[in-house]
Protein backbone atom coordinates (compact mmCIF):
# COMPACT_ATOMS: atom_id res chain seq x y z
CA UNK A 1 0.00 0.00 0.00
CA UNK A 2 3.16 2.24 0.85
CA UNK A 3 5.20 1.46 -2.34
CA UNK A 4 1.80 2.28 -4.23
CA UNK A 5 1.17 5.44 -2.48
CA UNK A 6 4.92 6.60 -3.33
CA UNK A 7 4.29 5.54 -7.13
CA UNK A 8 0.98 7.83 -7.13
CA UNK A 9 3.03 10.45 -5.76
CA UNK A 10 6.36 10.42 -7.64
CA UNK A 11 3.95 10.37 -10.81
CA UNK A 12 1.85 13.36 -9.81
CA UNK A 13 5.51 15.23 -9.21
CA UNK A 14 6.81 13.98 -12.45
CA UNK A 15 3.54 14.84 -14.31
CA UNK A 16 3.43 18.17 -12.56
CA UNK A 17 7.29 19.19 -13.60
CA UNK A 18 6.46 18.08 -16.88
CA UNK A 19 3.61 20.28 -17.43
CA UNK A 20 5.57 23.53 -15.54
CA UNK A 21 8.56 22.80 -18.02
CA UNK A 22 6.75 22.25 -21.22
CA UNK A 23 4.81 25.83 -20.32
CA UNK A 24 8.45 27.41 -19.43
CA UNK A 25 9.74 26.44 -22.97
CA UNK A 26 6.40 27.91 -24.63
CA UNK A 27 6.80 30.97 -22.80
CA UNK A 28 10.40 31.31 -23.68
CA UNK A 29 9.89 30.47 -27.78
CA UNK A 30 6.82 32.82 -27.52
CA UNK A 31 9.30 35.99 -25.95
CA UNK A 32 11.45 35.30 -28.92
CA UNK A 33 9.10 34.86 -31.23
CA UNK A 34 7.59 38.31 -29.80
CA UNK A 35 11.25 40.23 -29.41
CA UNK A 36 11.39 39.28 -33.60
CA UNK A 37 8.32 41.39 -34.17
CA UNK A 38 9.88 44.08 -32.90
CA UNK A 39 12.95 43.60 -34.94
CA UNK A 40 10.39 43.05 -38.07
CA UNK A 41 9.06 47.09 -37.20
CA UNK A 42 12.23 47.97 -37.57
CA UNK A 43 13.46 46.27 -40.48
CA UNK A 44 10.36 47.31 -42.35
CA UNK A 45 11.07 51.09 -41.39
CA UNK A 46 14.52 50.20 -42.49
CA UNK A 47 13.34 49.28 -45.83
CA UNK A 48 10.27 52.09 -46.09
CA UNK A 49 13.44 54.95 -45.75
CA UNK A 50 15.57 53.35 -47.87
CA UNK A 51 12.89 53.45 -50.79
CA UNK A 52 12.02 56.83 -50.18
CA UNK A 53 16.00 58.37 -49.83
CA UNK A 54 16.34 56.17 -52.88
CA UNK A 55 13.09 57.22 -54.89
CA UNK A 56 14.02 61.13 -53.94
CA UNK A 57 17.73 61.06 -54.95
CA UNK A 58 17.72 62.64 -58.35
CA UNK A 59 19.72 60.80 -61.15
CA UNK A 60 23.13 63.16 -62.17
CA UNK A 61 23.79 62.53 -65.78
CA UNK A 62 26.52 60.71 -66.52
CA UNK A 63 26.16 58.33 -63.12
CA UNK A 64 26.55 55.03 -62.94
CA UNK A 65 23.30 52.83 -62.18
CA UNK A 66 25.29 49.99 -60.73
CA UNK A 67 24.88 50.84 -57.26
CA UNK A 68 21.04 51.85 -57.70
CA UNK A 69 20.46 48.55 -59.15
CA UNK A 70 22.77 46.49 -56.12
CA UNK A 71 20.40 48.52 -53.52
CA UNK A 72 17.50 47.87 -54.85
CA UNK A 73 18.48 44.24 -55.67
CA UNK A 74 19.49 44.13 -51.48
CA UNK A 75 16.50 45.59 -50.60
CA UNK A 76 14.17 43.18 -52.30
CA UNK A 77 16.59 40.33 -50.97
CA UNK A 78 15.86 41.54 -47.44
CA UNK A 79 12.25 41.98 -48.31
CA UNK A 80 11.97 38.64 -49.04
CA UNK A 81 14.03 37.22 -46.43
CA UNK A 82 11.77 39.10 -43.79
CA UNK A 83 8.91 38.05 -45.03
CA UNK A 84 10.26 34.42 -44.69
CA UNK A 85 11.51 34.98 -41.30
CA UNK A 86 8.33 36.01 -40.61
CA UNK A 87 6.24 32.45 -40.80
CA UNK A 88 8.88 31.03 -38.44
CA UNK A 89 11.47 33.74 -36.60
CA UNK A 90 12.96 30.06 -34.86
CA UNK A 91 14.03 28.85 -37.68
CA UNK A 92 17.77 28.58 -38.55
CA UNK A 93 17.88 28.47 -42.34
CA UNK A 94 15.51 31.67 -42.22
CA UNK A 95 17.20 33.15 -39.51
CA UNK A 96 20.62 33.20 -41.35
CA UNK A 97 19.28 34.44 -44.44
CA UNK A 98 18.21 37.42 -42.85
CA UNK A 99 21.52 38.03 -41.98
CA UNK A 100 22.96 38.01 -44.65
CA UNK A 101 20.53 39.69 -46.39
CA UNK A 102 20.67 42.64 -43.88
CA UNK A 103 24.80 42.66 -44.33
CA UNK A 104 24.09 43.03 -47.90
CA UNK A 105 22.22 45.94 -47.78
CA UNK A 106 24.02 47.87 -45.64
CA UNK A 107 26.89 46.96 -47.77
CA UNK A 108 25.15 48.31 -50.78
CA UNK A 109 23.51 51.31 -49.07
CA UNK A 110 27.41 52.42 -47.66
CA UNK A 111 28.67 51.49 -51.49
CA UNK A 112 25.49 53.91 -53.21
CA UNK A 113 25.87 56.53 -50.76
CA UNK A 114 29.64 56.54 -51.56
CA UNK A 115 29.05 56.42 -54.92
CA UNK A 116 26.39 59.31 -55.21
CA UNK A 117 28.57 61.76 -53.01
CA UNK A 118 31.52 61.28 -55.95
CA UNK A 119 28.80 61.63 -58.59
CA UNK A 120 27.36 64.52 -57.07
CA UNK A 121 30.23 65.92 -55.40
CA UNK A 122 28.49 66.94 -52.17
CA UNK A 123 28.89 66.29 -48.39
CA UNK A 124 26.83 63.52 -46.74
CA UNK A 125 23.24 64.13 -47.61
CA UNK A 126 20.76 63.97 -45.27
CA UNK A 127 19.24 60.84 -46.35
CA UNK A 128 22.43 59.30 -45.02
CA UNK A 129 22.22 60.73 -41.59
CA UNK A 130 18.67 59.61 -41.51
CA UNK A 131 19.30 55.67 -42.00
CA UNK A 132 22.01 56.09 -39.21
CA UNK A 133 19.72 57.57 -36.69
CA UNK A 134 17.57 54.46 -37.17
CA UNK A 135 20.26 52.21 -36.75
CA UNK A 136 20.06 52.88 -33.19
CA UNK A 137 16.62 51.33 -32.27
CA UNK A 138 17.35 48.36 -35.47
CA UNK A 139 20.62 47.05 -33.17
CA UNK A 140 18.61 47.45 -30.21
CA UNK A 141 15.56 45.15 -31.74
CA UNK A 142 18.05 42.85 -32.42
CA UNK A 143 20.30 42.58 -29.44
CA UNK A 144 16.49 41.74 -27.65
CA UNK A 145 15.53 39.18 -29.97
CA UNK A 146 19.05 37.68 -29.67
CA UNK A 147 18.63 37.70 -25.87
CA UNK A 148 15.56 35.95 -26.04
CA UNK A 149 16.83 33.35 -28.75
CA UNK A 150 20.19 32.79 -26.26
CA UNK A 151 17.28 32.13 -23.61
CA UNK A 152 15.28 29.90 -24.80
CA UNK A 153 18.32 28.09 -26.38
CA UNK A 154 19.74 27.40 -23.12
CA UNK A 155 15.98 26.31 -22.00
CA UNK A 156 15.94 23.54 -24.46
CA UNK A 157 19.60 22.48 -23.67
CA UNK A 158 19.15 21.77 -20.28
CA UNK A 159 18.89 18.22 -19.12
CA UNK A 160 14.96 17.52 -17.96
CA UNK A 161 13.86 19.96 -20.53
CA UNK A 162 16.25 18.88 -23.51
CA UNK A 163 13.61 15.22 -23.45
CA UNK A 164 10.22 17.53 -23.54
CA UNK A 165 11.80 19.92 -26.26
CA UNK A 166 13.10 16.12 -28.06
CA UNK A 167 9.00 15.22 -27.63
CA UNK A 168 7.81 18.23 -28.55
CA UNK A 169 9.81 19.24 -31.14
CA UNK A 170 11.64 22.18 -30.07
CA UNK A 171 14.56 23.17 -31.98
CA UNK A 172 16.93 25.56 -31.14
CA UNK A 173 16.50 29.31 -32.80
CA UNK A 174 19.47 31.41 -34.34
CA UNK A 175 20.48 34.57 -33.60
CA UNK A 176 21.46 37.30 -35.90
Amino acid sequence: MLSSSLSWLFLAVVLFWAVGAYNRLVRLRSAAIQAFGALDVQLVRMLALLSECEAMRVVVPGESVQARTALQAASMQLGVSLAVARTQPLQTEAAAALSTARQVLEAAWQSAAQQWAVDAAEPTPSWLEHLEQHQAPSIQAQQLFNQAVQHYNEAIAQFPARLLAWAFGFKPGRTL
